[in-house]
């Protein structure tokens, strides 16, 4: 076994992902701190063809210094807009028909692993602030609420950590829906 070069790994050109089918999922980031997790947000959204980011609140937006540097040209590829009201974007992703899904910890959420994929349905995740996660009102304006299970010592994981797990675990299963 031999590792592959940048060069073997026959990945699609940025007008090749501009132009293919997306995951009909688009991520909502609502006032997350870090530009750097922005940026390593992009490039897990890039990795699985989301279709959109959707910027909320405080988040950063491209161009910027410290989301480039952990993108890695992924601002390029994947469809970004911003919203200064998350509320706002909800209420435009409800209008268009998408299922409104909150990643945190709260009663009655569905675990990831238990969340089923309904085919020819459209998805928006939301992730909060990396202190205090998604807004209540937010969960309010959700049509369900999906937590990560965890079995340390600790209450959350990093949300670009949070980010990758959910849209792997949901492109999985629309892959194989």
């Amino acid at each position: 076994m031999k590792k592959l070069k940048n060069s073997e790994l026959n990945r699609i050109s940025i007008e090749e992902f501009k132009n293919s089918s997306k995951t009909p999922i688009k991520v909502l980031l609502d006032n997350i701190r870090s530009a750097h997790n922005v940026g390593s947000i992009f490039r897990s959204c890039d990795a699985f063809l989301i279709d959109e980011i959707i910027l909320c609140g405080i988040t950063a937006k491209p161009p910027n210094k410290e989301i480039r540097k952990t993108a890695l040209g992924s601002t390029d590829s994947v469809k970004w807009t911003y919203f200064e009201n998350i509320k706002d974007a909800i209420l435009k992703l409800k209008q268009e028909k998408y299922q409104i899904i909150s990643v945190e910890q709260a009663d009655k959420s569905t675990d990831l692993k238990n969340f089923k994929i309904q085919s020819k349905k459209k998805y928006a995740i939301i992730f909060g602030n990396e202190i205090n996660g998604v807004n209540q009102k937010v969960i309010d304006m959700s049509d369900d609420v999906v937590e990560i299970p965890q079995f340390g010592t600790k209450h959350s994981f990093n949300v670009s950590v949070s980010v990758g797990i959910v849209i792997w675990d949901f492109f999985t299963k629309i892959k194989t829906n």
